[in-house]
């Protein structure tokens, strides 16, 4: 091997090792001190794009668990209020119950009626008072199906329909169009109409003895119960061909609904609606009651029954929806548990390696230093010739 001066080959290919170690080196360090086997996009170019996806969705997925948290919140805030009617419902019966007796004169009966006019006052107040982020919760919220005015549920001996539910649908007519015999069930409003085919959910042209079956306008947002012969709860059965010309009435509302999924769809919202709850209100009708004589009283029983079956079945769909959105919220956190998961598999760093790295980066650049020394030297021997 020649001996040369003015290019140390050894010297030079040492250095080029030690600039090398170095840099790994400290890659191996930053990693260690953030935590992050991806620190930049030259570290893993196709890993981060898939990461960031990733964590964009795990953000996503944490806010829809805040939304479903806080319309768990609101529902809460409406049903304690409604359980206070309830119980104000109760002694307005009592009232009118004690009013019923002979054993008081008219006399009597006016401090009873007295007490139960203010008690009636009072779940005005409470229905106008109940309020969340100054949206009014018992005198109309969201969207709600009108069970009085809507002709396929009023009519349910007939028709077989045992529950509508709604999901983001607009305020409105909505109008069936059903042949009998074509397994077909269309529902519109005019705007949008969606056909759906019926003749899977029924056995020939009924629904099955005994059991119940969803017609899901999801298009529309709509989702009708129908009932076989025998159905639990239900007053009648349906038949191809029972819906035909009937309604449901959406009526409006503001809010109601909750945004608990990622994107811009209905399966992404879970709608509810509180009727208007308030004592004069056409659910309750409160105000037309009175037990200043036995028999207004005894009339009165009946109504406040009623009233008392309205508040309790709006109470059991308010926790029905407070169920769901605690289903909502366990099933998006184990989703935001597995992306994170998937995340941390790309980007975190694996600190035992990384430490094991970093110690061998760091001998190896002691090592080249110690042998750059040796290159220098070696040239160094050129003076002896001289």
């Amino acid at each position: 091997m020649p001996l040369r001066v003015n290019n140390n080959i050894s010297a030079l290919n040492t250095q080029r090792l030690i600039s090398r170690h170095v840099t790994r080196s400290n890659r191996q360090l930053e990693r260690l001190s953030s935590g992050l086997r991806v620190n930049r996009a030259m570290d893993d170019a196709s890993g981060l794009v898939v990461s960031e996806g990733l964590r964009s969705e795990a953000a996503k997925l944490n806010q829809n668990v805040r939304n479903a948290q806080l319309g768990s919140d609101l529902l809460q805030v409406a049903e304690g209020s409604l359980q206070e009617v309830n119980n104000i419902l109760v002694r307005m019966r009592e009232l009118s119950i004690q009013s019923s007796n002979s054993t008081l004169n008219d006399r009597n009966r006016e401090s009873v009626a007295a007490e139960f006019n203010q008690l009636v006052s009072e779940i005005d107040r409470i229905a106008s008072a109940t309020a969340y982020n100054d949206s009014n919760l018992l005198s109309g919220f969201g969207n709600a199906v009108s069970s009085s005015a809507s002709t396929a549920i009023t009519a349910s001996a007939t028709t077989g329909v045992t529950q509508v539910g709604i999901s983001s649908v607009s305020a409105g007519t909505f109008t069936f169009s059903d042949s009998a015999g074509d397994g077909r069930l269309t529902l519109g409003n005019g705007t949008v109409t969606q056909t759906l085919s019926t003749g899977t959910a029924l056995e020939g042209s009924v629904v099955a003895i005994g059991t119940r079956t969803t017609a899901n306008f999801d298009r529309i947002g709509v989702q009708v119960t129908l009932a076989g012969v025998g159905a639990t709860g239900a007053t009648g059965d349906y038949t191809d061909g029972d819906l035909d010309g009937s309604t449901i009435v959406v009526e409006g509302g503001t809010g109601g609904v909750f945004q608990v999924g990622s994107s811009d769809s209905f399966i992404n919202r879970l709608e509810v609606g509180i009727p208007d709850l308030r004592a004069t209100s056409a659910a309750l009708n409160l105000g037309q009651l009175f037990v200043g004589t036995i028999g207004g009283a005894r009339s009165a029983i009946s109504g406040i029954d009623q009233a008392i079956d309205t508040i309790s079945a709006a109470r059991g769909d308010l926790g029905a929806m407070q169920n769901r959105l605690n289903f909502s919220i366990g099933s998006t956190e184990v989703e935001i548990e597995n992306v994170t998961a998937s995340d941390a598999t790309i980007r975190d760093a694996d600190i035992a390696k990384e430490v094991t790295e970093f110690t061998r980066s760091q001998l190896l650049v002691q090592t080249s230093n110690a042998m750059l020394v040796q290159a220098n030297v070696t040239s160094i021997g050129a003076l002896s010739l001289l």
